[in-house]
């Protein structure tokens, strides 16, 4: 299997609707972003890429089938390979491990991955519908299954089982729209407080509006190549490209219906024992096991052992603060039932950004510097996608280039985590970065 590096990325603004342009139009502004970063000209990219994935996750919200062979025509990109991923979710994220593939099998050298949501042509209500057909629409869509309802019944059961708190939930919400805020990209730059989080609009309890992810219209593309592939763009840019490695790739999956999910142990990552978990029926409902299976075969391929140590940063799907809560404990960045008290420990905040809030502990691995999908936005096809651009900018050490503001760079990075979710848990994808 080849090296794969992810050599250049590039983001759209996200927003709540971009009347100005097509899904197109917006794919095309985030590509042209990475085929500018990459310091080639346009026909060059074109010559050069072998093919492309396109993600997308619902046809619905643009009435159009096949919106991907139009983004690939639109970019110049046909009669070029290339094919639509579509996972919920977690489509960015399985785009992204789509492209992984083509580079490490050998067939392609270089592989253009773009994603795109226009979610803004329809009420948020529809939407909400649109999304919901993600869950069984036999089972849960009838009695209720809208997304919010789901996670709601989620924490609640999370919260019984651990104590968690609705203040340890509003910790996430105001680290990541604080972060967000040093964001040009991101839809929802606010400085909040907890008591904002919690007297913000009730949506199903605990989760209010400032716990939940909106929906978004926008678009991110990536560039991964292999070392044959970084020869040919040195060569046609004239310069060393500062590049990042893919170390290593885990998926896992879950039942749709949470009701068809079997209590068995949690499968262990290295540092932990059986007895850390005894009394615990596992996934429930207060877990995610397809995360669990997910961050184990990433940290196996990636030779990490212990994560909250040997990871410099974190960029995970949040698209509720209580799911990002749950998800420390499924990447075992601490044990299951203590995601509450890491998410008030400061250790997942940015050094150096006044939070308006006293922390125990000095940050250790910071969680969605870039606002995450609470306040950085949603467009879920370029979701997964977004992630991977901010964690190669994190480790290049560009962030300050790409958002006139250094805030958010994490010192010296030198890996980094990117976490995919789709639905109640049903695929998620985690991808290990690392400065090359």
């Amino acid at each position: 299997m080849r090296a794969v590096y992810l050599v250049s990325g590039g983001v759209s603004k996200f927003t709540k609707a971009r009347h100005d342009k097509t899904f197109q139009g917006i794919v095309k502004e985030a590509v042209d972003y990475t085929v500018n970063d990459l310091g080639i000209e346009y026909k060059n990219f074109l010559e050069l890429t072998d093919g492309s994935v396109a993600s997308y996750f619902s046809d619905h919200f643009q009435r159009q089938l096949m919106s991907g062979i139009m983004a690939q025509d639109y970019l110049g990109l046909c009669p070029k390979p290339s094919h639509r991923v579509e996972g919920g979710g977690a489509t960015g994220g399985l785009a992204f491990q789509e492209g992984y593939k083509a580079i490490a099998s050998g067939y392609m050298d270089l592989c253009c991955v773009y994603g795109f949501e226009t979610m803004s042509h329809v009420e948020t209500w529809k939407g909400n519908e649109f999304i919901a057909l993600a869950s069984d629409v036999s089972f849960d869509f009838p009695v209720g299954g809208f997304y919010s309802g789901y996670y709601a019944m989620m924490v609640v059961r999370h919260m019984k089982e651990f104590g968690t708190t609705v203040e340890q939930m509003a910790h996430v919400s105001v680290k990541n729209h604080r972060n967000a805020y040093h964001n040009p990209y991101a839809q929802k730059r606010q400085k909040l407080t907890i008591e904002d989080v919690r007297q913000s609009t009730m949506v199903a309890w605990p989760l209010t509006r400032l716990d939940i992810c909106v929906m978004s219209d926008g678009a991110a593309s990536v560039v991964l190549a292999s070392e044959e592939g970084v020869r040919k763009l040195e060569k046609a840019s004239g310069q060393t490209l500062p590049k990042v490695k893919v170390t290593g790739i885990g998926r896992g999956t879950d039942a749709m219906r949470m009701s068809d999910r079997p209590h068995k142990k949690v499968p262990l990552l290295s540092f932990e024992k059986e007895a850390d978990y005894k009394n615990l029926k596992y996934p429930g409902i207060h877990s995610f096991r397809a995360g669990r299976s997910a961050a184990s075969e990433a940290y196996k391929n990636a030779g990490i052992k212990n994560p909250m140590e040997e990871l410099d940063f974190v960029e995970l799907h949040d698209a509720y603060t209580s799911s990002e809560i749950q998800t420390y404990e499924d990447l075992g960045l601490c044990r299951y039932g203590e995601g509450g008290e890491m998410a008030t420990s400061g250790k997942t905040f940015m050094p150096g950004i006044d939070y308006g809030m006293k922390l125990k502990e000095k940050p250790v691995c910071p969680v969605n510097p870039s606002g995450g999908l609470i306040a950085c936005g949603h467009p879920v096809g370029a979701t997964g996608l977004m992630q991977a651009v901010f964690a190669l900018w994190q480790l290049q050490g560009t962030i300050a280039k790409h958002f006139k503001d250094e805030a958010l760079q994490v010192k010296g990075a030198k890996r980094g985590l990117i976490h995919s979710h789709a639905g109640t848990g049903t695929y998620v994808t985690v991808s290990i970065l690392e400065a090359a």
